[in-house]
C-alpha cells in the first residue's frame, strides 16, 4: 500500500520530523497572523475534520512516542485530502511551503490504524520515502 503525508520543513519538537498540515495551520491561527474571519473558517474546519477524520488516541497523552500519521493512498484518505482546501489555501496564503513524502511500505512501526490513516513511531527501516515539494 502506498502512504503519503503532508508536511512542512520545520521540525516539530514533539515528534522531531517536519510540522503536518494541521498543526501548522494550528500554529498560524496561534500566532494570530490569520484574520478572523479565517479564524472561523479554521473552528469550522477543524470541527468537522475532528468529527469525521479520527483523532488517534495517543494525542491524548501528548503522544508519548512521537507518532507521526500519514494518509492511506485508498478512496478514504485520499478523500479527506481533497477536502483539505482551507488548510491548503492558508498555507498558500501565508506562504507556508508544503511537502508530500511518499512511500509504497509502512514507514515505520505502526500504533494506529484506522481507514484514512496510519500512524507510526520510529524510522522507515528499508521503506524507501520520497519527498518533493507539493505545487
Amino acid at each position: 500500500m502506498r502512504y503519503y503525508r503532508i508536511h512542512t520543513a520545520d521540525i516539530a519538537y514533539m515528534t522531531k520530523r517536519p510540522r503536518g498540515i494541521f498543526t501548522t495551520v494550528g500554529k498560524l491561527v496561534d500566532s494570530k497572523i490569520l484574520t478572523e474571519d479565517e479564524e472561523k473558517e479554521y473552528c469550522r474546519n477543524k470541527e468537522y475534520f475532528e468529527e469525521v477524520l479520527p483523532v488517534p488516541p495517543f494525542y491524548q497523552d501528548n503522544n508519548p512516542d512521537g507518532a507521526i500519521t500519514w494518509f492511506k493512498d485508498t478512496p478514504e484518505g485520499d478523500g479527506i485530502w481533497k477536502q483539505m482546501t482551507f488548510y491548503r489555501d492558508m498555507c498558500s496564503k501565508y506562504n507556508v511551503k508544503l511537502y508530500i513524502s511518499e512511500c509504497d511500505g509502512v514507514p515505520g512501526e505502526i500504533i494506529y490504524e484506522d481507514e484514512f490513516q496510519i500512524a507510526v513511531k520510529g524510522d522507515a527501516g528499508e521503506v524507501k520515502i520520497t519527498t518533493r515539494e507539493l505545487e
